[in-house]
């Protein structure tokens, strides 16, 4: 099993003498988070025609200016009206890393609702492979503010949207009228595991994977768990997918699911177990966004460790998740440093879309000093660090080498053959 952990970096601290960090106030913070809309009234409130031309006039308010805005707002608004519009109109603000300025911008969120939902470039990847299994009508089940619901309806697809909390089923709905999408995605507040899906094509279940202390990691403790999501995977009549955690462990994946890992722009966002889709049982897939370019398992094994070579391919999370870094050496014709380290060496520079390649210039073990030496020596002031199987973080490396120059460079913190090393190089071109 490969070790999971990286860091990255490139740029010095602040120069010294700058002075102390201005402390900030925090009760436009109070405001924003504490106060935002978090419940069915208020969201109710805010669908109304005074809710919403408050939120027309509060859309780009900047959040130093949030507490003297409210407080003019207030001697003509409720005062839970301008609080709620408030912090939707934070909310939008998030939400656009994940739905775009346009969609966000029209949109309802509650804070649960921006940090869980998909990612819309995912959503509309997920949407796109159901519409060409044939599917046209999707029961959406956990379907939060509706992000994949959005998605699918954008396909063509039909879909029942359904979560048990109110305001959440509120926000779906808000957000299919919003975008135009109503006639496509019939919202329902219900339990899921009291939901009968038999009148639609497939089944897509996203399980609530955080609790009161923050990550779920077991599947079973999912809501509702993993294997409630299978059963009903396996009741759809063409297809259907599970969205999981990407850290789930391969031996949690049922036998008669395909898993697929997903990152988009180098990130790992999540995996999704599929039902039905025609493929091999056990079938093992990444892919990356955008594209989509997708890199399927084909039960190679493990790469052989050797020497390191003039390049190093740092493979994309989604292909170490999905453990296809075979599939990666494979292509490129390398091996790995270590057997429990997911960076591939190689003697020739083959680009391939599935890994970022480095030009390897110096090798040499675990040495704060001489690598500070070498660095200065370089005249390196930006400083990229990148760790597997080190224990050093890449800001305790950079405060203790002290970059200084015009020149950059990346550094590896890891193991060769089990030997702690470093080798430094830089983006290969």
């Amino acid at each position: 099993m490969y070790d999971f952990s990286h860091g990255a970096g490139s740029s010095q601290s602040p120069a010294a003498g700058t002075g102390p960090t201005p402390r900030r106030r925090h009760s436009v913070h109070r405001l924003a988070h504490n106060e935002a809309v978090n419940d069915l009234d208020s969201l109710l409130a805010l669908l109304t025609d005074e809710g919403r031309a408050l939120l027309d006039e509060v859309r780009d308010t900047d959040p130093e200016r949030e507490l003297a805005v409210a407080t003019r707002l207030r001697r003509t608004h409720p005062v839970e009206l301008v609080s709620a519009a408030l912090g939707q109109a934070r909310l939008r603000q998030r939400a656009v890393a994940k739905f775009g300025a346009e969609d966000a911008g029209r949109m309802f969120f509650t804070p649960d609702g921006v940090e869980q939902s998909t990612r819309a470039s995912v959503a509309a990847y997920r949407a796109g492979r159901f519409a060409a299994l044939g599917v046209t009508s999707v029961a959406d089940l956990c379907c939060g503010i509706g992000g994949d619901a959005i998605a699918l309806a954008r396909a063509g697809i039909r879909v029942l949207a359904v979560d048990r909390d109110p305001a959440t089923a509120a926000a779906a709905r808000a957000n299919a009228d919003a975008l135009g999408l109503g006639d496509l995605v019939e919202v329902r507040e219900a339990d899921v595991t009291e939901v009968d899906t038999d009148g639609y094509d497939a089944v897509f279940v996203d399980p609530a994977r955080r609790g009161g202390r923050g990550r779920i990691f077991d599947p079973e403790a999912y809501s509702p768990p993993l294997s409630w999501a299978v059963r009903a995977a396996r009741a759809a009549s063409r297809a259907a997918a599970l969205k999981v955690a990407p850290g789930i462990p391969h031996e949690a994946v049922p036998e008669d699911a395909g898993a697929e890992w997903i990152s988009d722009g180098g990130d790992v966002k999540e995996a999704v177990l599929w039902f039905g889709t025609g493929a091999a049982p056990g079938a093992v897939r990444a892919t990356l966004l955008p594209g989509p370019r997708t890199l399927p398992g084909t039960g190679l094994p493990d790469p052989e460790v050797r020497t390191p070579g003039r390049y190093l391919y740092e493979p994309d999370g989604a292909v170490i998740r999905a453990h296809l870094v075979a599939e990666v050496a494979g292509q490129v014709g390398g091996g790995l440093l270590d057997a429990t380290i997911a960076y591939v060496t190689a003697d020739e520079l083959l680009p391939t879309p599935y890994a970022t390649a480095y030009e390897i210039t110096d090798r040499m073990p675990f040495n704060v000093k001489k690598l500070r030496a070498l660095l200065r020596e370089r005249g390196v002031g930006t400083l990229t660090v990148k760790k597997r199987g080190s224990a050093v973080g890449p800001e305790e490396l950079r405060g203790k080498v002290r970059p200084q120059g015009p020149h950059a460079a990346t550094v590896f913190l890891t193991r060769v053959a089990g030997a702690p090393t470093m080798l430094i190089g830089h983006p290969a071109r």
